[in-house]
């Protein structure tokens, strides 16, 4: 039951805070086949918009990349950029982990 003061919106908004908070996304470099670097983006396989966020990496990075075995694979080494994006985007600075 909701008291005088309660209000639902404000409900929902400390229910979306605490998801947020929930978030560990770990961003990380690996050196691939031909000695390739490749930014592992871990920790957003539970989010519904994993495939847009992927494309819209893949966009304004302007490099290939794929969403496969729950993690963003992007060619090159690009964990700066994807940290500024990920936060642009609302996440969570204190979330997100760069290796």
């Amino acid at each position: 039951m909701l008291e005088e003061n309660d209000d639902p919106s404000s409900m929902e908004d400390v229910l979306r805070e605490l998801d947020k908070e929930k978030i560990e996304i770990v961003i990380s470099k690996v050196i691939r086949r031909f000695n390739k670097p490749a930014t592992i983006v871990r920790g957003l396989h539970d989010r519904k918009d994993v495939e847009s966020i992927t494309r819209d990496l893949k966009m304004k990075i302007g490099t290939g990349g794929t969403y496969k075995d729950k993690q963003i694979i992007l060619q090159g080494d690009h964990r700066e950029s994807v940290k500024t994006i990920l936060l642009a985007k609302g996440f969570e600075e204190k979330s997100i982990e760069v290796l």
